[in-house]
């Protein structure tokens, strides 16, 4: 048996490892670090490929889309435009005077909304009839009131109208921007709101859930809505011109095609942009109110 002494001298060794096991546990931290940096430098790599290939995927359905729309009318709007519509306009100019259709346009496009119905075809009616001045008056007119009667109507519901809207927290989260901050917080909500594909009757009972005023209601939603109404007129004055062509037992010229070719065009630009627009401004609006 060794002394205490020695056997306590054994303890306070210590065991050297040796270099060549140094230098491979070295070499397996350098190797993982290597797969981390490759995986970290593929990652943007990838992501890019797969956002190619979603829109690549959006590009081809468009087309498609495109394409059967275009067939659609092609195929289906002529017969459409002689058997329905053009009926109807013969109808409407036969039977009703002008003062009557402006009043039959004025009181459906007040009045619908607040029984969930669209008004959207007397808007064309009062474009087609009226055009873009008087048919603007009108159709404005109808939807200041149209808006007006579901804010009141709906404050008797509140709390039940607030219950629906919890079923879908991301909508109610944007609604509610209506109804913080000052005035004008109050309004730039409401018309970006407008703006935005959120849907234009629910919008109306939906904003008593919140806490906006009625004046930057009205005044948002007037001014969020100006474009739906020239779009609306457009619409009408379009239909008109094509169901005249149709009846005519012709079609349009090349004048026709051309500027009405350019101006739909114009006119679903123009509502594409401005609602990504909304939709963005609706974000960073939501993203400061979160700040503060």
């Amino acid at each position: 048996m060794g002394s205490p002494g020695s056997a306590n001298g054994r303890r306070g060794e210590y065991v050297r490892i040796p270099e060549d096991v140094e230098v491979a546990e070295k070499g397996e931290c350098g190797a993982a670090t290597a797969v981390k940096a490759a995986a970290a430098a593929e990652c943007p790599r990838v992501l890019r490929w797969r956002a190619i290939l979603w829109w690549a995927k959006v590009a081809v359905l468009g087309i498609f889309l495109a394409g059967g729309a275009a067939a659609a009318v092609v195929f289906l709007g002529p017969l459409v435009i002689k058997k329905v519509i053009a009926p109807i306009l013969q109808w409407e100019s036969t039977t009703f005077s002008r003062p009557a259709v402006a009043l039959i346009c004025f009181g459906a496009i007040a009045l619908f909304p607040s029984v969930l119905l669209p008004s959207s075809p007397f808007m064309w009616l009062a474009g087609m009839t009226f055009g873009y001045l008087y048919g603007f008056l009108i159709i404005t007119a109808g939807m200041s009131i149209g808006m007006s009667l579901p804010y009141f109507i709906g404050s008797a519901f509140h709390c039940k109208i607030h219950r629906w809207l919890e079923k879908w927290p991301k909508k109610a989260a944007f609604v509610r921007l209506a109804g913080e901050g000052d005035w004008h917080h109050q309004f730039k909500a409401v018309a970006l709101l407008r703006i935005s594909p959120f849907p234009y009757i629910v919008f109306n009972y939906a904003s008593v859930a919140t806490n906006v005023k009625y004046c930057p209601y009205i005044a948002g939603s007037m001014t969020g809505t100006i474009h739906e109404t020239f779009l609306a007129i457009y619409s009408g004055k379009l239909l008109q011109s094509l169901a005249v062509a149709t009846s005519e037992g012709s079609f349009l010229s090349v004048d026709q095609i051309i500027y009405n070719g350019i101006g739909f065009t114009v006119a679903a630009a123009s509502t594409a942009a401005i609602t990504i627009y909304a939709k963005k401004a609706l974000q960073k609006l939501q993203a400061d109110d979160e700040i503060f």
